[in-house]
């Protein structure tokens, strides 16, 4: 008779790694979808804010590629220029697109509501806090700044520039990990409001929340956001239900409405560690 041993986390939750954008900044993460707008429609090839949305959470890089390589961006891209878009392309677009996110960044910069009550939460529980971002260091460099002067500093950073790729693999999230010394990983909590977000801390072993309507999944102002749910709450309710649903299928264990909401279900993730459960 053969008997086999599982090891198992039985200890507390030790960190949790918050995205930027549409997460603890940046209500509706308006700042990259606008440029990414403005770029496309620049080289003559217009794409629509669903495409610019969909590849949110991707290094900017990575996500320029991705859309010069969508079917009908390519067929428009060959009509216009009178061949397929390159890699010298991609690059050219990626230095413009740094360029005018330098210029929009720093108004793009402001703390979410309910950003700094949920980080003394964090901090009274005793939880060492990451950050991630599909942002560049330098772009990284406008935001640190600004999100100190409101009172958020994160005791780790981890950008696309640092790892050798972004999301949806897991480097960004265990760069996190070892700036911090924690492990094991599922000791972690990621929270981000995009499916490769999800994705990348599924990929990592942490456990993953997604925040539903501060975020891509729904891409409003808090105003904006404020009139759809005064005005038309069947409307709302159901982009409501679409950016939970969205959210949920990438994977994620929990989803929220914004990181205000996070605090209430850190005790449900401890209850699963307490039972020797990974993510």
């Amino acid at each position: 008779m053969q008997f086999f041993f599982k090891r198992l986390y039985r200890g507390p939750l030790q960190t949790i790694i918050l995205d930027w954008s549409g997460t603890t900044i940046d209500y509706g993460s308006l700042a990259p979808a606008q440029v990414f707008l403005d770029l496309f429609a620049q080289f003559g090839v217009p794409i629509t804010v669903g495409e610019a949305r969909d590849g949110m959470g991707l290094h900017k890089k990575e996500h320029i590629r991705r859309l010069t390589q969508t079917v009908h961006i390519h067929q428009k891209w060959q009509e216009v220029h009178g061949r397929p878009p390159s890699e010298l392309d991609v690059n050219e677009m990626y230095d413009q697109f740094a360029s005018r996110q330098f210029d929009v960044l720093a108004n793009y910069t402001d703390l979410i509501p309910g950003t700094l009550d949920a980080v003394k939460y964090f901090r009274q529980r005793k939880l060492k806090i990451g950050s991630s971002t599909g942002y560049s260091r330098t772009m990284l460099d406008i935001i640190l700044p600004a999100a100190k002067q409101q009172g958020y500093e994160p005791d780790a950073v981890a950008c696309a520039s640092d790892v050798t790729a972004g999301r949806p693999a897991p480097w960004l999230f265990w760069h996190n990990l070892m700036q911090l010394n924690v492990y094991p990983a599922e000791t972690a909590v990621a929270v981000g409001d995009t499916s490769r977000d999800i994705a990348a801390g599924l990929n990592a072993g942490i456990w993953t929340v997604g925040v539903a309507l501060t975020g891509n999944a729904l891409g409003l102002s808090e105003a904006e956001l404020a009139q759809v749910r005064a005005l038309d709450p069947i409307t709302f309710n159901a982009q409501k239900e679409r950016a939970y649903q969205k959210l949920y299928q990438a994977g994620a264990h929990y989803v929220v409405d914004t990181i205000a909401d996070v605090p209430r279900i850190l005790d449900d993730i401890q209850d699963h560690l307490n039972r020797g459960e990974r993510p």
